[in-house]
C-alpha cells in the first residue's frame, strides 16, 4: 500500500506554534525579576554599560556570574562579574540586552537602550533556584530585540491566519534583524514547511536544533521535514526524542508512524498511527489510511478492512476515498478477507 503524501496544515501550526509566545518573550522590568536604577554619567563620545548583579536582598552577589551582552539577539561580548559587577565599552549605540547566569540562581535578562554616548547603569536581580529544581526558561538564552520580536510576532500572526506571503515578509525581516537566533530559525522552518519547501525547512531546523537541542517542537518540526522528503531513517531519532521530552501533538505521532512504516517497523507504526488518529480528534481522517496500512502489515486483515470501510462510510467524498477503495478491493482479491 502507498499512502498519500503528508501535507502540513493549520493543525501543524496549532501544535508547533503555541509555545512561541513563551520562547520569544523579551522580559520587561518586572517585580521579582529585576529592577533598574538607571542613571547616566557622561563619558565623552564613549558609551558604556555598567551591570550590577544582585540577589533578592538587594546585595551584590558574591557567587561567580556570567554576564553576556547581546545586540539584535546575537552575543557580542561576555564578562565574568567581579563582586557582582561587570562593565562593557560599546562600539556602537543602540538597543542591547544583558543576560546573566550564575550557579544556584535562575538566569535573568534586561533590555537597555543607549542612544547617546553615556554610561548606562543596569541592576539585575537574580532569584535562587528552588529546592525542587523547577527552573523556568533556557539557561543563557539569547533575547530578541523589540524590533526583531515585533517582526516575528507579526509573522506568527500571519502564519496562524494562513497568510503565507505576509508571513514570509515578516519572518524575513526577523531573520535580517536576528540572523542565527534559534527561535527565528524555528519559525522560519515552520514557514518553509507550510510552503512545502522541505529541503529549506530541514536546513534551518537543523541549525535551530543544534542551538536548542532540548526544544521538543524544533525536533518535531525537523522530523516532519525529513519525513516529507522520505528520509525516514533520519526522521525517527528527532521525532522519538521530541515525544520523550513532552507528550507531543498528533502530527508528531503521524510523522513517526509513517517513518516507522516505511522502515518496516510495523508494530511501532501501528501504535504511533493509532495515537495520531486518537489525538487528532477527527481533524485528519486520512490518518486512518496509515492505520489500515499498519494493520495489514501486521496481518490484522479484518481490522484493516474495517478501518477502510469506516473511512469510506464517513469520508467517501474525500480525495483519499479512491485509495481506500483500491486497498479494500486488494484485500478481497488477495483472499485476505471475505
Amino acid at each position: 500500500m502507498r499512502s498519500a503524501r503528508q501535507r502540513p496544515s493549520l493543525q501543524l501550526l496549532q501544535f508547533l506554534l503555541p509555545v512561541i509566545p513563551c520562547l520569544f518573550l523579551v522580559l520587561p522590568p518586572a517585580s521579582g525579576q529585576d529592577s533598574a536604577a538607571e542613571g547616566t554619567v557622561f563619558r565623552g563620545d564613549k558609551a558604556e554599560v555598567s551591570v550590577t548583579v544582585r540577589d533578592n536582598s538587594g546585595e551584590a552577589i558574591s557567587a561567580p556570574a556570567s554576564v553576556k551582552l547581546l545586540k539584535e539577539g546575537m552575543p557580542i561580548d561576555q564578562k565574568e562579574a567581579s563582586h557582582g559587577r561587570a562593565f562593557f565599552i560599546l562600539r556602537s549605540l543602540g538597543d542591547y540586552t544583558v543576560v546573566v547566569s550564575a550557579t544556584g540562581y535562575k538566569s535573568a535578562q534586561k533590555d537597555v537602550s543607549v542612544p547617546v554616548g553615556v554610561k548606562a547603569e543596569v541592576d539585575i536581580y537574580l532569584q535562587r533556584e528552588s529546592s525542587t529544581g523547577d527552573n523556568i526558561g533556557v539557561h543563557g538564552r539569547p533575547a530578541l530585540t523589540p524590533k526583531a520580536k515585533d517582526a516575528l510576532d507579526k509573522g506568527l500572526q500571519a502564519l496562524s491566519e494562513n497568510k503565507l506571503a505576509e508571513a514570509e515578509k515578516h519572518v524575513s525581516e526577523a531573520v535580517r534583524l536576528a540572523p542565527g537566533h534559534p527561535d527565528v530559525l524555528f519559525v522560519q522552518g515552520v514557514l518553509y514547511l507550510s510552503l512545502y519547501n522541505w529541503v529549506q525547512a530541514q536546513g534551518v531546523l537543523e541549525k535551530a536544533a543544534q542551538m536548542d537541542p532540548s526544544n521538543a517542537r524544533v525536533l518535531s518540526a525537523l522530523g516532519m521535514a525529513l519525513t516529507d522528503q522520505g528520509k525516514y531513517d533520519e526522521a525517527i531519532p528527532p521525532l522519538e526524542k521530541s515525544l520523550q521530552m513532552e507528550t507531543g501533538g498528533w502530527e508528531t505521532h503521524w510523522a513517526l508512524g509513517k517513518s516507522y512504516y516505511y522502515r518496516q517497523q510495523y508494530d511501532q507504526a501501528l501504535k504511533a498511527s493509532q495515537q495520531a488518529l486518537v489525538g487528532s480528534n477527527g481533524k485528519a481522517p486520512q490518518i486512518e489510511l496509515l492505520v489500515a496500512q499498519s494493520l495489514t502489515a501486521v496481518g490484522r486483515y479484518e481490522d484493516a478492512a474495517q478501518a477502510l470501510r469506516g473511512f469510506l462510510k464517513n469520508h467517501g467524498d474525500r480525495s483519499e476515498a479512491a485509495t481506500a477503495r483500491r486497498w479494500l478491493d486488494g484485500l478481497v482479491k488477495n483472499g485476505k478477507i471475505r
